[in-house]
């Protein structure tokens, strides 16, 4: 009788497993949103809508850019200042023929500016990295991302999360217990 029962369960394990391999589904991004089993695009669905995702990823790659940019700009624009004066007024650099640099710099304070920008540098790095990194956590811009899966199968959301206005930087209430250091 135990070899009976071994057998069955044997059987038991192989249908499962072969069940499981024959329905294939995507990661399951919400289950209660999700129709299962999901249907796969045709060929010429498929390449537009991946199309679709890859410019809209893109666009929003393109944003998170120029948002670290101009953060960046804007916490390092000392540092940009006191270096570019340092190397504008000093006399194996550029030396310019300006009225700051004549009677203002010499060689010494134009070292000393150069020297002062660098080490101001490291620290304003930082602050930009973190400043950056608030500003994007606060307008969601990393969940914005569109997965792949969303071109090959259909009836799965636009976004990976629920909101209801549809906007990525907008939705749920912003949790402020939720703390991060950087």
């Amino acid at each position: 009788m135990a070899e009976q029962e071994i057998e069955d369960f044997e059987a038991d394990s192989v249908s499962d497993t072969a069940y499981m391999l024959n329905h294939v589904h995507p990661p399951p991004y919400s289950i209660d949103d999700q129709p299962w089993p999901l249907e796969a695009r045709s060929m010429c669905e498929f390449w537009g809508w991946a199309f679709l995702v890859t410019v809209f990823n893109f666009v929003l790659f393109l944003l998170n850019f120029v948002l670290m940019a101009t953060v960046f700009c804007i916490v390092l624009l000392p540092t940009i200042v006191v270096v570019y004066f340092g190397f504008q007024c000093h006399s194996r650099v550029i030396h310019s023929d300006a009225y700051y640099c004549k009677t203002i710099l010499d060689d010494n304070s134009s070292s000393a500016l150069i020297i002062l920008g660098f080490v101001l540098m490291s620290p304003l790095i930082v602050i930009a990295m973190v400043t950056y990194c608030s500003v994007a956590r606060r307008l969601r811009l990393f969940l914005c991302f569109v997965p792949y899966t969303r071109a090959v199968y259909k009836g799965m959301k636009w976004t990976g999360h629920d909101h209801p206005s549809g906007c990525c930087c907008c939705g749920k209430e912003w949790d402020s217990n939720l703390k991060a250091w950087v």
